[in-house]
């Protein structure tokens, strides 16, 4: 029912511009509030405390069922012409912040189209769960059940604030102010004020949708790029670190986070390979662009946002695969970005240099540390199990993929750009995904789902266990 609510800020861009396009969005908001009333009233008198268990299936529940009434303006409009698959792989891809797309014309829609697409990413961006936990309590619901089964990353237990609830507020807080400070400052780089807002939509959330076909490309301009670089990293560092700034009104906490030391190692390593490629490539007659494209593309596909200045899938064969293994690495637990998360590639590192040097001293007891603290065994044996289950799942999706006619290259950086939560591809599917079969864009819907509900919060679901006690 609240989710409706989403549906009627496009109506008023509609009527701004006059484009005659709010019929489908005032459809939708009919549709899904209906569809929440009936599923309320038979309940709405229970006041049950939530168990853990419930949690897992409330998140799978609001990421499935909402981006499927998401879906409903996009279907209504007849200018998209889009089936029920186009729909759901749209709306999915914006509340997952993929940024796959099977759209084109971009520049040709109506305004509030080009928003509703902006605002399902920045709703998705930091968890339309987190915000369902800052409201449940007023309703008479525990959150924290909520908030542990969403919550990236290994470490899900820490709080920032002793409350729940005040922690999903002071997280939103953090989020909206990043959103008004990015809208500004691509107003002053020269964006109109509605380019500004949509596209500070999709930075603060790692999404990369954009209002124009060319993404940021469309532009042409470096202070527009720089501001875009900006907040894409600042976007992929966990927001606790922003909170903690925020509220001592101190940076020195980021440089001791070992998260964010690795996160800035990987970025840096990434743009400067990406920049020596692209000059060995085209030589150093404009070495400024090419110096910031070259940062600019490692920056965008490295934290998952997806946004492009040009086609990086006709640089350089080694640069393109770069990009996208930089993806699987993403940004940090609990930023908005996807991929398997810095902090899981950097525990499995050390994970690996304690067996090396168990070789050297079979007997000795080497614990392994982020910073000052030691992480308990049982957190590294669950990344270990995160990570061959996500390379169980990739492999298979790679073979369904192929399975329904695609080429390797294509089926690989499809499965990439979507189970990261990545969105541009090389092969076919570098420009979009409207080339693909419905069967290849549900296996896609299923990968944008798995990757931002961390795998196991979905898998959990079809376990036996999960259902028997």
């Amino acid at each position: 029912m609240m989710f409706s609510l989403t549906m009627l800020p496009p109506i008023a861009f509609s009527l701004y511009y006059e484009d005659h396009s709010w019929q489908p969005f005032f459809q939708g908001f009919g549709i899904t509030l209906l569809a929440g009333i009936l599923i309320w009233l038979p309940v709405h008198r229970s006041r049950k405390d939530l168990r853990l268990r419930d949690g897992f299936l409330i998140v799978a529940a609001f990421w499935t069922v909402l981006g499927t009434f998401g879906a409903a303006p996009l279907y209504f409009t007849e200018i998209l012409s889009l089936s029920i698959t186009d729909a759901v792989f749209e709306s999915m891809s914006g509340l997952t912040t993929t940024g796959a797309t099977i759209l084109t014309n971009l520049d040709e829609l109506p305004a509030s189209i080009l928003y509703y697409r902006q605002q399902l990413q920045w709703l998705g961006g930091m968890g339309i769960i987190v915000l369902a936990v800052a409201v449940l309590p007023m309703l008479g619901v525990g959150g924290m059940q909520l908030y542990r089964a969403e919550a990236p990353g290994p470490v899900k237990d820490s709080k920032l604030t002793p409350r729940i609830t005040e922690t999903a507020k002071a997280l939103w807080y953090v989020y909206l102010a990043f959103t008004v400070a990015c809208m500004l400052a691509y107003y002053l780089a020269g964006m109109n004020w509605f380019d500004a807002l949509c596209h500070a939509f999709s930075t603060v959330a790692i999404g990369g949708f954009s209002t124009h076909d060319a993404s940021i490309g469309y532009f042409d301009s470096n202070a527009i790029n720089i501001v875009t670089i900006i907040f894409m990293f600042m976007a992929g560092i966990n927001f606790s670190l922003h909170f903690f700034a925020w509220r001592y009104a101190s940076v020195k906490h980021y440089m001791k986070d070992p998260e964010f030391r690795a996160y800035s190692f990987v970025l840096i390593v990434v743009s400067i390979l990406v920049i020596f490629g692209l000059f060995q490539y085209r030589g150093i007659e404009n070495p400024e662009q090419t110096l910031i494209n070259g940062i600019f593309q490692a920056v965008s596909i490295a934290t998952t946002t997806g946004f492009t200045t040009e086609n990086f899938a006709l640089w350089p064969a080694a640069i393109p695969v770069l990009l996208i293994f930089a993806s699987f690495i993403g940004g940090s637990a609990g930023s908005t970005a996807g991929g398997i998360k810095v902090v899981r590639w950097l525990l499995i590192y050390k994970q690996g240099l304690r067996e090396v040097a168990r070789l050297v001293h079979p007997n000795a007891e080497i614990p392994i540390k982020l910073g000052a603290a030691v992480v308990k065994p049982r957190v590294v044996d669950s990344i270990w199990g995160f990570f061959s289950v996500y390379i169980i799942i990739f492999g298979v999706m790679l073979l369904a993929m192929m399975a329904t006619g695609l080429d390797q290259v294509t089926a690989f950086s499809a499965v990439a750009a979507t189970l990261n939560n990545l969105g541009p591809g090389l092969g076919d599917v570098a420009s979009g995904f409207m080339s693909l079969s419905d069967t290849a864009k549900w296996i896609s819907i299923v990968g944008m789902l798995l990757g931002r509900l961390e795998i196991f919060t979905l898998l959990v679901l079809i376990t036996p266990t999960f259902w028997r006690y």
